[in-house]
């Protein structure tokens, strides 16, 4: 006996689907003997089916089909145990695999069992992608479950000492061992990046406040979220908290593209009394007009321009100065990222960088070490 389990699709309208299972065996193909009829290209009559295991678990076997089974985008060469969360491809035809606490039935009622649904998907030449294996497991890391934070320290150039701390998201959940690179990636397949970002933000910001003595915090921000009233709403509320830490918004080049919306930015930021800096300066497009017509109060040099600049030719060397130079007159912080030896800081000091932050001076650390 096992718990009930189910099948979820998605309608061509993009509304998800829940074909609940009664019983096993449960076949799926075209046939309309099937317990799950499935009106699609590439589907044999009868393409597969779910079976019970001596174990109690569900198995699902391909049943000699012309275009396959797939879980999670691997072709099945025999039985295979299912887990909640895996996604199935039978063809083209993409489902994910539940499990429901009620116990699983062994034979339906007749109005159960008339009710076989016929779809017809949609038909991509490649396996489609509408469903996440690590959906659940990540909806639990949003609630809270695995949260975890760092913090990498900003230096002064000139002696050393600390003077802030940037704020960065972890993940501690059993089964989502991932990078916040990926954890991003993943959220963005559910359509959740804002809420994965306020996520790590509102937590980091909560943990850490006690710990900066003063020193301001950087923090970051998604794109999405860069204009939207609850953005600066949570802003404000971690703003004026507990300890009440002072936060640097970071903004990435991507967020901002106009110098109207980066006033309209700066604005706002200051009406919550919260400051902001250029992430990833010298990256991609340069910004000149934001850094000209909107200064930051900090701007963060992209590290590729800090790699190895002890080692750049004069050009380069010539070129990173006089933006130092321009950050300097205009009453910003310069800040260079990525410094990893102490020649390139040295370099650094002598351009007039004022911030260091990389691996020479700190690397990121468990919010609970600072």
């Amino acid at each position: 006996m096992v718990d009930g389990v189910f099948l979820e699709s998605v309608a061509a309208d993009g509304t998800r689907v829940t074909h609940t299972i009664h019983r096993l065996p449960f076949r799926i193909g075209r046939e309309v003997d099937n317990e799950l009829a499935v009106e699609a290209r590439g589907l044999s009559r009868h393409h597969a089916v779910l079976s019970l295991s001596p174990g109690g678990e569900v198995l699902l076997t391909d049943l000699n089909s012309t275009n396959g089974t797939y879980v999670n985008r691997t072709r099945l060469a025999g039985p295979q145990v299912l887990g909640e969360g895996d996604v199935i491809h039978f063809g083209a035809a993409e489902f994910r695999f539940g499990v429901v606490s009620t116990a699983m039935r062994t034979q339906p009622t007749v109005a159960e069992a008339e009710q076989r649904t016929m779809i017809v998907p949609t038909q991509p030449r490649k396996l489609s992608s509408n469903f996440v294996r690590e959906e659940r497991p990540f909806r639990e890391f949003l609630q809270g479950r695995g949260m975890s934070a760092a913090a990498q320290p900003i230096v002064q150039a000139q002696g050393g000492a600390v003077f802030a701390y940037e704020l960065l998201g972890r993940c501690e959940h059993p089964e989502l061992r991932y990078p916040p690179v990926l954890l991003f990636k993943l959220a963005a397949t559910l359509d959740l990046e804002v809420e994965l970002s306020a996520a790590f933000r509102a937590h980091g910001v909560q943990a850490m406040a006690p710990r900066l003595k003063g020193a301001p915090l950087f923090v970051n921000a998604h794109p999405l979220e860069t204009f939207s009233d609850d953005f600066f709403d949570d802003l404000r509320a971690l703003r004026h908290g507990p300890c009440q830490p002072q936060l640097v918004l970071e903004v990435h080049e991507s967020a901002v593209v106009e110098v109207p919306r980066m006033r309209e930015l700066a604005a706002r930021l200051q009406d919550i009394d919260v400051r902001f800096a250029y992430d990833d300066f010298g990256a991609g497009q340069a910004r000149l007009n934001e850094l000209w017509e909107v200064p930051a109060h900090f701007v963060k040099f992209d590290m590729g321009l800090i790699r190895g600049i002890h080692e750049a030719v004069d050009a380069k060397r010539r070129g990173l100065a006089s933006l130092v130079r321009q950050v300097l007159d205009l009453g910003s912080v310069p800040l260079a990222e990525g410094v990893e030896l102490e020649a390139e800081a040295e370099v650094c000091r002598e351009m007039g960088f004022q911030l260091i932050q990389g691996y020479l001076t700190g690397r990121p650390v468990p919010v609970t070490s600072v």
